[in-house]
């Protein structure tokens, strides 16, 4: 899908036609939408399409009479029935009067221009569009980033009786993500590097500041997935060992049992033996079977008391 929209006193409209100050946006566009653009503004197809393949890098390239951005910015996914984060690329393009962006979906990126929520944005200054756009993916990073810290506290939250193996699942999950965002983030931070240094994209005073803003988000978004990251596998160890303990708790339990229970048998087993009624104990005794119940209920309990005081029952 192809939409047109042009700023008039920093509101956004919709345009209806391909002119100068024009925002193209591009949302998961057919082979003959970027055949289309690639003929009108005369930009190699390839690069139209460079951002629609989920496994193209984030780069930057001049070329004659239009410079490429890609970059990898969050979106939601559904993982194990569950909602997660992935990154996808996002292609813009800058030619001589006209900015292109290129997506396979729609954005919360490029929400926030379209719902007029921008201070200060104007299709017709592309690079300070270009930074601005930057800066949004820097902030939904960070926006993710602490629902995936939060979902990771009602995880750790539960560590104790209520600890399940989900939980488990639930948290590798939330680690992935952390590494997908880590290396975005990453290869972000050298196309922000490169912005810096070309003297081919002309920058004004206050795109320049806003580009300094850009750097510091994203090396903070960055410095978050670490810190995350380590916290993550804190949380992860920890109930690993919860598990394990309350496993070892279960097999101390049944080991205790099964001592105690080991008892009445051995006895049994004894006075079941055929030999001569003279040499077992209590054989002629009138009341000698409850005298031996008696006792075996004794020892048992013992036992217990013994295995208690060690902490094993």
């Amino acid at each position: 899908m192809i939409r047109y929209f042009m700023t008039d006193n920093q509101i956004l409209h919709e345009a209806n036609r391909l002119e100068g100050g024009v925002w193209v946006q591009m949302t998961d566009p057919s082979d003959n939408e970027c055949e289309e653009i690639s003929r009108e503004l005369a930009v190699d197809i390839d690069d139209v399409r460079a951002a629609l393949d989920e496994e193209e890098s984030s780069r930057i390239e001049l070329q004659d009479g239009y410079t490429l951005i890609l970059v990898d910015i969050p979106t939601p996914e559904i993982r194990h029935k569950k909602q997660m984060y992935t990154t996808i690329p996002l292609g813009i393009i800058l030619t001589q009067d006209v900015i292109v962006t290129i997506c396979t979906e729609d954005t919360p990126v490029l929400k926030n221009f379209l719902d007029n929520r921008v201070k200060e944005f104007s299709t017709k200054k592309r690079l300070r569009f270009v930074y601005q756009i930057l800066y949004r993916t820097a902030a939904t990073y960070q926006i993710n980033l602490r629902i995936i810290d939060k979902k990771r506290t009602e995880i750790e939250e539960r560590i104790g009786e209520n600890t399940k193996d989900v939980d488990l699942i639930d948290l590798h999950d939330l680690e992935s993500t952390l590494v997908y965002f880590a290396t975005s983030l990453r290869a972000n931070g050298v196309v922000l590097d490169r912005l810096t240094r070309y003297k081919r994209l002309e920058q004004y005073p206050e795109d320049k500041e806003l580009l300094g803003d850009v750097i510091v988000e994203n090396r903070q978004a960055i410095e978050m997935t670490s810190i995350y990251r380590d916290i993550i596998n804190g949380t992860r160890e920890l109930m690993s060992a919860v598990l394990d303990n309350r496993l070892n708790n279960v097999m101390k339990y049944l080991t205790s049992i099964t001592i105690v229970m080991a008892i009445p048998t051995v006895i049994s087993g004894i006075y079941g033996m055929n030999v001569d009624e003279r040499w077992m104990p209590l054989s002629d005794t009138p009341y000698g079977f409850l005298i031996i119940c008696a006792v075996t209920l004794f020892i048992c309990i013992v036992t217990m008391l013994f295995l208690r005081r060690k902490k094993m029952l």
